[in-house]
């Protein structure tokens, strides 16, 4: 059960932003990430991880892998985060989800109708001694 609702998980994710799914490089890392509105989670899916759906929620989905031997393979990171609109923000805290060698990390987040989110993530990959600094500004719509 437990295995199905992962896997749902990720599908959803990843399926449902496919098109909004990004990625940039640090060096031999390369970070994807997306930002969803959490309706776009099944209720039970949600459920399951504690997550709250709502018109004004949204996730923040990264996972990063390293460039070896001409592949690429998932690594875990540790990682802060804040977000923030042009008056408030919040720190974010993630959740790390492991499944079938994908390894990724979920924050929720507020938001109002229309309005930019900015997001500041450190992070540092297993076997980095770097950390590396991840921006990113994104809109978001209630929909």
């Amino acid at each position: 059960m437990t295995r199905t609702l992962c896997l749902a998980l990720a599908a959803l994710l990843f399926a449902a932003s496919a098109l909004a799914q990004q990625s940039e490089m640090f060096g031999r890392y390369e970070l994807h990430y997306s930002v969803v509105n959490t309706t776009f989670l099944e209720p039970r899916v949600a459920a399951s991880y504690g997550i709250t759906r709502g018109k004004n929620r949204g996730i923040l989905n990264l996972a990063v892998r390293e460039h070896v031997d001409g592949g690429t393979e998932a690594r875990p990171m540790l990682l802060q985060g804040y977000t923030r609109d042009l008056i408030t923000g919040q720190p974010l805290e993630f959740l790390e989800v492991r499944e079938s060698g994908a390894i990724y990390y979920i924050a929720e987040f507020d938001f109002i109708n229309e309005e930019w989110r900015f997001f500041d993530i450190d992070f540092r990959p297993e076997g980095s001694d770097t950390t590396f600094r991840f921006e990113h500004r994104h809109q978001l719509y209630i929909n």
